[in-house]
């Protein structure tokens, strides 16, 4: 085994930092994981492309090039590493933090709006000419839209080939393909194997493992705080959509999904798969790959039609946070001294977010046990229940007729007027919301945070250090473990008494 260096990069540089070419040597030089999807890096000698960690040996400074993206490097005729699957790495934080076009681009295509709607529907989503988006999204990740769904759409059909027994003619379809020939030239392009040879090199499932669905590695960068987030999903529940099964530390979470083309089940396990691992300064040791910083969340999709994978899996990327950042997250909230004891005892702890934003929006108005009354009421009923999963949360559309706050708010998202996908403004969006009647700052601010994935939402009306921005976000979510006495750890409560003084609570 080759010798495991020392991550030499400083965290803070995730984002800024990390642009200077020479500072992105030193992370591939040093395998750091903590910089898996932040950028590629490709190999002029050999053709292929990894992520920073790839165990491979450091090929020499001359012969590297960086992309922003897998697409890019895709676009410049690179083929992905087999060793290290860069196509199956965390999305780059970035995109989450950042509000203008390309930030909601990028979220939009994750999601699947290229392939549904097309270059011209993404445009429209985003209030630019397709001209525009195209030379923006070229010119900040080196990859168009079309390009950018591409990446996706391969990384989609070896996630169906590997993992389920369909026919190659419904994998191609259920990629977003348009012909045969298209997939059979994409994946050949990208990962230099024909189809069914990537078919028959799948991974052996572990002995034991669920058999039903299709079986997925949720990744994520650095540590990751599964304990606590699945704390919230238990404790909001709604019965009918949602479940948490198994003893605490061991759960899994399972909820239905209204999605494009028909619905799902998910299932996410609270305790993260993996090779053998254990603790280092910088994260986790994975020894295949040197230092890493990682790992991800076993989780199923059961899907009524396999075209909806993509959308579901980015679904559940922003329902636990996993394309965060915690690297950049931590290191500035544990400047602030009453912040600094909660970051130590919680490192990586996520701002949790949701699978539906229309959903979630009712629920922080309404609370768990009328959403509840709401599921039966109103919720579409699953034409085959899955043990207590018997409804999809109702649209906004079938809640448009009632009375008061929830029928304006109903109406309001049915129509258009608040606009809650990945591709929305987030200033208009909290101004619309703002309108409405019955939405008090607090139930805004928590869509804002939940539904749009936010990171840096403030507390209404209550101070906040200019320090915690742009992570306000996490910073509430970590002095909201100041209210569950029954899970601080001895250095939150010496943390608590000076941080209640300060007002600053959720």
């Amino acid at each position: 085994m080759s010798e495991i260096r020392q991550p030499s990069v400083s965290a803070s540089s995730t984002l800024e930092g990390m642009k200077d070419e020479d500072t992105r040597y030193e992370a591939v030089r040093s395998r750091d994981g903590r910089f898996d999807g932040e950028f590629f890096f490709a190999v002029e000698t050999t053709g292929i492309y990894c992520r920073p960690s790839c165990p491979a040996v450091t090929p020499k400074r001359a012969n590297v090039r960086f992309y922003a993206t897998a697409a890019g490097a895709q676009g410049a005729g690179f083929r992905a590493c087999r060793r290290c699957r860069p196509d199956a790495v965390p999305g780059s934080a970035e995109w989450n933090v950042r509000a203008d076009a390309v930030g909601r681009a990028m979220r939009l295509i994750g999601d699947g709006v290229v392939d549904r709607e097309g270059v011209a529907g993404l445009a429209v989503r985003l209030g630019y000419s397709a001209r525009q988006v195209q030379r923006q999204l070229t010119a900040e990740v080196g990859a168009g839209p079309v390009a950018l769904a591409r990446a996706r759409r391969a990384h989609t059909a070896r996630v169906l080939l590997q993992t389920t027994a369909l026919p190659v003619t419904e994998i191609v379809f259920a990629a977003g393909f348009s012909s045969v020939r298209q997939f059979n030239d994409t994946i050949r392009a990208v990962y230099a194997m024909t189809p069914s040879a990537l078919r028959a090199g799948a991974p052996r499932r572990p002995a034991g493992a669920p058999t039903a669905g299709i079986p997925l590695r949720l990744a994520y960068r650095g540590p990751y705080q599964s304990t606590a987030l699945f704390d919230v999903l238990a404790a909001e529940t709604v019965t009918g959509i949602e479940e948490t099964t198994g003893g605490r530390g061991r759960r899994t979470y399972r909820r239905t999904l209204r999605l494009p083309y028909g619905t799902a089940v998910a299932e996410v396990d609270e305790r993260p798969g993996g090779g053998r691992r254990g603790p280092t300064a910088g994260g986790w040791l994975d020894a295949r790959r040197g230092p890493t910083a990682g790992g991800w969340l076993d989780a199923r999709l059961h899907l009524t039609d396999p075209r909806d994978l993509t959308t579901a899996v980015q679904r559940l990327r922003r329902q636990f946070d996993l394309d965060a950042d915690p690297y950049a997250v931590d290191e500035r909230l544990r400047e602030d001294p009453r912040l600094a004891p909660l970051v130590a005892a919680r490192p990586g702890l996520r701002s949790p977010g949701t699978a539906d934003p229309d959903e979630y929006a009712v629920r922080a108005l309404v609370g768990p046990e009328e959403a509840a009354r709401l599921v039966q009421a109103y919720g579409k009923r699953l034409d085959a229940p899955d043990g207590t999963l018997t409804h999809l949360f109702p649209e906004p559309a079938a809640l448009a007729g009632a009375d008061g706050p929830l029928g304006a708010l109903a109406t309001a998202l049915a129509d258009g007027t608040v606009r809650l996908d990945v591709g929305a403004d987030r200033d208009a969006t909290g101004t619309a919301l703002r309108a409405l009647p019955g939405l008090d700052a607090r139930t805004v601010a928590a869509i804002r945070t939940r539904a749009l994935g936010d990171p840096d939402v403030a507390p209404p009306d209550e101070p906040t250090p200019d320090t915690w921005r742009p992570w306000r976000s996490y910073a509430l979510c970590h002095l909201h473990h100041l209210s569950h006495p029954r899970t601080r750890s001895p250095e939150q409560t010496r943390a608590s008494k000076p941080v209640q003084e300060q007002g600053v609570q959720s």
